[in-house]
């Protein structure tokens, strides 16, 4: 095919219906400013984008130049080639096989500051996949390799970590903080660890300024479906104000536009082009754009089946596709045109592979193409001193910074006090939560109270007293593991995104939302016992109230760290409520008071051990019944024990073992919390 050739038949037959888009080539020239920000007319979010600073930039780097060539990727999966039952005993070489298909081939390109870089192509052409291999964040099942380099020198995931940030397209954020302590959150633990906390919040400012979330910066940003909140555009920018506080020059961002309306996704691509103009460099995968929107982009990367259809400014895709002889109909939407283009049609995959086919290979042929696969190349192998800034000591802190195998910025201390203070935040800014869990408590203390009113110490008495026991010892139990159970797997993704960002460490979020929720948890046990111990009848003596208070709590923070490890351990909260109760059962079954301790199998023994219902019942019911002389019998022919110990011993209980029962509990509080943070780092690791 003649590159010049204008007589050629269309590639594929475009039928285009009445519904038309007026568009034109050339940017808008009236919608900036002079300091390169867009300027919003009728309603648009006006931007004010600030001069250039470094917060905490490598090497003080203000400009980065992104190059990529020969990058491959490969999807493979391991199937069955036997699925049958009887077949399994063969060795695994003759069952499995790996299926490899090939998601990216041989892709060269280039992004340059200044420039908001659009990847485009329909569902399946490779956008994700290449965004994701440029980023270093190609999921498990996918092979990648090629070229990468940073203003000439050889990329590495450490580097690319600390000179750009990577917007995703789904929003994960503590809904119930407002805009403004979300972002306080973000300078604390993002920026640079010797930045000052004024200069901090400064920054902080800036960007609600420069991204237009000054009128919802006051408000919390919502729980869908919960909370109301900010709006889905006001979210988005929220991300990218997230991502611009450290001020990075490499910018990444996966579907910026999904789910909102034309006017919110006009705002955030104004967004984009407005940070493009600061001089940094931005990248981002869009689906279908609207005719505004690709006006706005300055490079276009079009992708189909894996392979670089078109690589340039708007204007050259306009001249490239018509000297193809599939130039874009008059008053439509160019974008739709090359998306549709290269499309797969079923029933005509032949005719599309051609078509896919004859524009790739035009393009790796042309001009242009040639001209961005030499400049790839070549950089590659570019060790000069960049004009941008890059320089050899720029190079030399990132690899310092990458020998010091520490990726925060923010030193342990300072991580614990923000996550402690956003952790207590979310706790606090739910009253109603909190009013909820105190009001359960007081109902059910009272209802205990009131059935078991007034025990005397008599053969009825001793067994309502047990009774009574035992249900303190269920309630604190169930009432607090159901209220921790979704603690961390509800916000495990947002804990798996902000780690491996390396905003904090895992035992550093742990301990901090386990902190948080512990007053509560020491004051719920309190309040319960108050009201139901005098109630009941159990031993007047002030000392015995205190200590069953105590107990009450010891036997509240087990439980908590029982239900920490099942929410640490499930991957969803419906699997945590799934999988407790059955969990749980076999402990109290254990405890006591349905079996005799003395009658346990010893094949079942263990289970008994690991069981605090029943350190906690013998401890409560040691500290009932120890020092109990005399209990009356009322009537005669009936098995009545004649003192505290008599009690104590027909339950196999020992007033000795006491010390044992708390030292015991005390062991299993430090065994579940270690397990549960254990249960933790497998599942970052499992989720990398």
């Amino acid at each position: 095919m003649t590159a010049g050739s204008e007589e050629h038949e269309p590639l594929i037959s475009s039928s285009v219906d009445n519904q038309r888009v007026t568009y034109s080539n050339n940017s808008p020239q009236n919608g900036s400013t002079p300091g390169g920000s867009p300027r919003a007319s009728g309603g648009e979010v006006t931007l004010a984008i600030q001069p250039n600073r470094t917060y905490g930039a490598i090497g003080g780097v203000e400009k980065v130049t992104y190059t990529w060539a020969d990058v491959n990727a490969f999807a493979t999966e391991t199937r069955n080639r036997n699925r049958r039952i009887w077949n399994f005993w063969k060795p695994s070489s003759n069952r499995m096989f790996q299926q490899r298909k090939q998601l990216l081939r041989n892709v060269h390109g280039a992004a340059y500051p200044g420039e908001l870089l659009a990847i485009m192509g329909s569902s399946g052409a490779g956008k994700t996949t290449l965004l994701n291999t440029l980023t270093f964040r190609t999921p498990s099942g996918v092979m990648s390799s090629g070229t990468r380099a940073l203003n000439g020198l050889p990329a590495t995931p450490e580097a690319l970590a600390a000179l750009s940030a990577y917007v995703q397209q789904q929003d994960l954020f503590i809904g119930t903080l407002t805009v403004r302590e979300h972002l306080i959150f973000q300078a604390l633990v993002r920026m640079d660890r010797h930045i000052p906390y004024a200069q901090r919040m400064r920054r902080v400012q800036e960007v609600i300024s420069e991204l237009a979330l000054s009128k919802c910066q006051n408000t919390v940003i919502g729980i869908p479906g919960r909370l109301k909140g900010i709006s889905g555009g006001e979210m988005k920018r929220l991300s990218f104000a997230s991502e611009v506080l450290t001020d990075p020059p490499l910018m990444f961002c996966d579907e910026p536009t999904s789910g909102l309306d034309s006017f919110m996704a006009q705002n955030v691509i104004q967004v984009l082009s407005g940070l493009a103009k600061k001089g940094k460099t931005v990248i981002c995968t869009i689906h279908q754009p609207s005719s505004e929107l690709y006006a706005m982009f300055d490079k276009l990367l079009i992708m189909a089946d894996g392979r670089v259809a078109f690589l340039g400014s708007p204007d050259q895709a306009t001249d490239f596709f018509r000297e193809l002889g599939a130039a874009c109909p008059a008053n439509y939407n160019p974008a739709d045109h090359y998306i549709q283009l290269l499309a797969g049609v079923p029933g005509r995959e032949d005719t599309t592979r051609h078509t896919i086919d004859t524009v790739c290979t035009a393009f790796a042929k042309s001009e242009l193409g040639c001209k961005i696969a030499v400049e790839a190349e070549n950089a590659m192998f570019n060790e000069r001193k960049i004009s941008s800034g890059w320089a050899d000591s720029a190079w030399s802190n990132v690899a310092a910074m990458r020998t010091r195998r520490s990726p925060y910025k923010a030193s342990w201390c300072a991580q614990f006090r923000a996550v402690l203070w956003r952790s207590w935040l979310s706790v606090t800014k739910e009253p109603m939560l909190i009013k909820v869990r105190f009001l359960q408590t007081i109902m059910v203390s009272i209802l205990i109270g009131v059935i078991y009113f007034g025990q005397n110490l008599d053969q009825d008495g001793v067994m309502n007293i047990n009774g009574a026991i035992f249900m303190f010892l269920t309630n604190m139990t169930f009432q607090n593991i159901f209220a921790v159970i979704n603690v961390f797997c509800s916000e495990l993704p947002i804990f798996i995104r902000e780690h491996h960002s390396g905003m904090y460490r895992a035992d550093v979020y742990f301990l901090s939302k386990t902190l948080a929720e512990a007053p509560v948890f020491a004051t719920i046990p309190l309040v319960f016992t108050t009201i139901a111990y005098y109630m009941i009848g159990l031993n007047p003596s002030p000392v015995r109230f205190f200590i069953a208070s105590g107990l009450a709590a010891l036997i509240t923070n087990v439980a908590t760290s029982f239900g920490y490890l099942i929410s640490c351990a499930s991957s969803s909260v419906s699997m945590a409520a799934s999988v407790g109760p059955p969990i749980i059962i076999p402990f109290m079954l254990f405890g006591g008071f349905f079996l005799n301790s003395g009658s346990v199998p010893p094949y079942l023994g263990w289970i008994s051990y690991l069981s605090w219902f029943r350190y906690g019942n013998e401890a409560l019911l040691v500290n009932q019944w120890s020092g109990v002389e005399k209990i009356a019998c009322t009537r005669e022919n009936f098995t009545c024990p004649a003192s505290g110990q008599v009690v104590l011993e027909t339950l196999s209980f020992s007033e000795e073992d006491f010390t044992m029962d708390v030292v015991n509990m005390v062991l299993l509080f430090i065994g579940f919390r270690l397990l549960a943070y254990i249960a933790l780092l497998l599942r970052t690791r499992r989720g990398k």
